[in-house]
């Protein structure tokens, strides 16, 4: 008598099938299972205006509001402080596992500051550290008056989701 190569040749096809089909729903289960967690996984979220890479730095001082317009895009909205300005309302948050609340990440509100000739005057990038309005391009705090009164509201609107 010779010996078989194949281990399967005394075991009845019904058993082969059940193992075969035993695999098959363990191998189906751990994708489930995969799939599952994958979908736990965090998530960004972008809200309001995307600043372009290096566009602050094409907008120099004396730029045109033409030329703010071009480079940056509309504003989120417009105030008339002592010229004109033009805010950009940005908000980034996460949320770490699905199903849970958002949170804000970062907020920024750019601001483009033009004289009586609509010459840019100034560029501010102002955001929130250690719980205070600072702008991070001359890297201040502002202090109170028309501009901080008019910022403090956006900020807080932006902090609600």
């Amino acid at each position: 008598m010779t010996a078989t190569s194949n281990p399967d040749a005394g075991v009845p096809l019904r058993r082969r099938l059940i193992a075969r089909w035993r695999g098959f729903k363990a191998a189906a289960a751990a994708v489930l299972v995969c799939a599952a967690l994958g979908g736990c996984t965090g998530e960004q979220f972008q809200k309001g205006y995307i600043l372009p890479p290096n566009a602050l730095e094409q907008i120099p001082i004396g730029a045109s509001q033409d030329q703010v317009l071009i480079v940056m895009g509309t504003p989120s909205t417009v105030a008339t402080l002592s010229g004109e300005v033009f805010y950009y309302i940005s908000q980034r948050s996460e949320r770490k596992v699905a199903f849970m609340n958002q949170q804000v990440v970062d907020q920024r509100v750019i601001a483009i500051y033009f004289d009586k000739n609509r010459q840019v005057q100034r560029l501010a990038n102002y955001g929130l550290q250690d719980g205070k309005i600072f702008d991070f391009i001359s890297r201040t705090t502002p202090t109170s008056g028309q501009e901080l009164s008019y910022l403090t509201p956006l900020f807080k609107l932006l902090s609600f989701n």
